[in-house]
C-alpha cells in the first residue's frame, strides 16, 4: 500500500493529498460508526436474553469498528511517511 502513495506523491501533490483527504474521510465515518455502537452498547436495560443477543453483536461491531480505524490510521500515517521521503530524496537529489 505505502509503494502506491509513494508513486502518487512523486507523480503528483494533489493526488497524495486527496488520498489523505480520503483517510480523513474514512476516519470520520468510523467515529460515527464507533459513537453509535458505543451508544447502543451503553444504553438501555437488558431484560431477556434476545436483548443481551443484540447487545453483543453491538460489541462485536465496535470492536470491529476500532480495529478499522487503528488500520486506517495506520494506512494514512504510512502514506504521509511514504510523502515526507519522497520530499526528502528530492531534496537531496536522489532518484
Amino acid at each position: 500500500m505505502s509503494t502506491d502513495a509513494s508513486a502518487g506523491a512523486r507523480s503528483d501533490d494533489g493526488l497524495a493529498a486527496e488520498k489523505l483527504s480520503d483517510y480523513d474521510a474514512m476516519l470520520d465515518s468510523l467515529d460515527a460508526a464507533i459513537d453509535e455502537a458505543q451508544r447502543k452498547v451503553e444504553s438501555g436495560r437488558v431484560y431477556d436474553p434476545e436483548n443481551e443477543k443484540v447487545r453483543i453483536k453491538w460489541i462485536r461491531a465496535l470492536a470491529y469498528a476500532v480495529n478499522v480505524r487503528r488500520q486506517v490510521t495506520n494506512d494514512r500515517d504510512l502514506a504521509e511517511l511514504a510523502e515526507e521521503v519522497d520530499e526528502l530524496k528530492e531534496q537531496y537529489g536522489e532518484p
